[in-house]
């Protein structure tokens, strides 16, 4: 069947909710590796500076690193926070941190951002799902201890989309099998008034009328132009996960996450930059273009961000290794200033100077974005209390 966990039935409005931003829709741009700061976001001219001289963008004093030629053109768009600061040098809870704003913890699992999100606002749409991750990995911390409805749909791949989502059968064949179903399960429902039973109900009633709906062109990217699939670079990669989210938040799908990896650039981060970093230069700046051609950057927050940054030392061999102390984060969209740059770090890139920022004020300057209540505290399961972002302080000075 479809891989489409059970939705909530309830319906709210972003605007009825705290926040200060305008974001109906979040495109979550995640760089798996820990992505160098000084090479991408805060380029340095001294000896940690790398291969490429920091260039001249189209937002007045903003430098960005060399490899970003194509950000470089629409650094008018987007805020760069440069004073990121991380107590994990460790991918998997580094992840973890920059998906829920909490520390891993053996005896439960955080919600990431879409999940937060479908909590307090209800479902976004009829048909299509709320929360959407295109790429990630099957570690990823999904629903959390809110029920499966709130799940985000794993796309593995973009050309590939939604999958298994036609009928085996023809359609008299197909809608018996679907009676049949039903014939048997009516005693245990009658029996069982369970929200889990209710919940596995609505699963099946739920992808029916997807596979049904008109809806499920939104996963399809053929129907994109050719040239505009190459503006977002190559077939298969990152800039056509980053199309397939413009797709979805164009039919109403709240969150979506990109994930692309690559950047543990452990060797040669010149040549690795060049490839990976040239993709993602390519990929964002085409997104953020056509959201602002389309008419929709105003209304979506565009966000990208990675685990923690790189050594602003060159290695041994010729890479950086991890880095949590200082890195940058980027925000284009939703409210959100355009070239602007919030905090900075030493001359090196090696130290926080000013307007730290910590991972949890992060997750909860998204949460502020879409207009969640962000100090709410709600009871898990098991009757501990937790707000988006761990009580994280909204960097409101990047929005206008």
């Amino acid at each position: 069947g479809v891989s489409l966990p059970p939705a909530s039935s309830s319906l709210a409005r972003a605007d009825e909710l705290s926040g200060g931003g305008k974001a109906k829709r979040v495109i979550y741009l995640y760089m798996n590796g820990g992505m160098t700061h000084i090479d991408t976001f805060d380029p340095k001219t001294g000896s940690t500076k790398g291969a490429k001289d920091p260039i001249q963008t189209k937002a007045s004093g903003m430098m960005l690193g060399g490899y970003m030629e194509n950000m470089a053109k629409v650094a008018d768009k987007i805020s760069i926070i440069r004073s990121m600061s991380s107590k994990t040098g460790v991918h998997e809870s580094g992840n973890y941190l920059m998906h829920t704003g909490y520390d891993p913890r053996g005896t439960i699992v955080h919600p990431s951002m879409g999940a937060w999100a479908s909590h307090f606002l209800g479902r976004a749409t009829k048909t299509l799902p709320d929360s959407v991750t295109i790429g990630g990995p099957s570690t990823h911390p999904a629903n959390g201890f809110f029920p499966p409805a709130l799940s985000p749909i794993p796309i593995g791949s973009a050309e590939v989309g939604l999958q298994n989502i036609r009928p085996t059968t023809a359609e008299g064949a197909f809608q018996s099998r679907i009676a049949l179903m039903n014939e048997f399960d009516v005693g245990f429902r009658e029996k069982y008034k369970s929200p889990e039973v209710k919940a596995y109900s609505e699963f099946y009633d739920e992808t029916l009328n997807l596979m049904k709906s008109e809806d499920l062109k939104a996963f399809d990217l053929s129907q994109e132009p050719a040239a505009l699939r190459e503006k977002y670079g190559r077939r298969g990669g990152f800039g056509q996960g980053c199309l397939l989210a413009r797709r979805l938040i164009e039919h109403g799908v709240r969150f979506v996450e990109v994930q692309t990896g690559g950047w543990d650039m452990h060797n040669d981060v010149d040549q690795n930059m060049t490839t990976v970093g040239g993709g993602m230069d390519q990929a964002f700046a085409a997104l953020i273009q056509d959201l602002a051609d389309k008419g929709l950057l105003d209304s979506t927050l565009v966000v990208l961000g990675s685990e923690f940054g790189r050594t602003p030392d060159i290695n041994e061999n010729d890479g950086r290794d991890h880095y949590p102390k200082a890195f940058s984060t980027v925000f284009a969209g939703g409210g959100v200033k355009g070239g602007f740059v919030y905090g900075s770090t030493d001359k090196d890139g090696r130290e926080v100077t000013d307007k730290q920022v910590t991972v949890q004020d992060f997750v909860s300057t998204i949460g502020y974005a879409m207009g969640l209540p962000v100090d709410e505290v709600v009871m898990s399961p098991s009757n501990r209390p937790f707000t988006v972002g761990d009580k994280g302080s909204p960097v409101t000075e990047i929005f206008a």
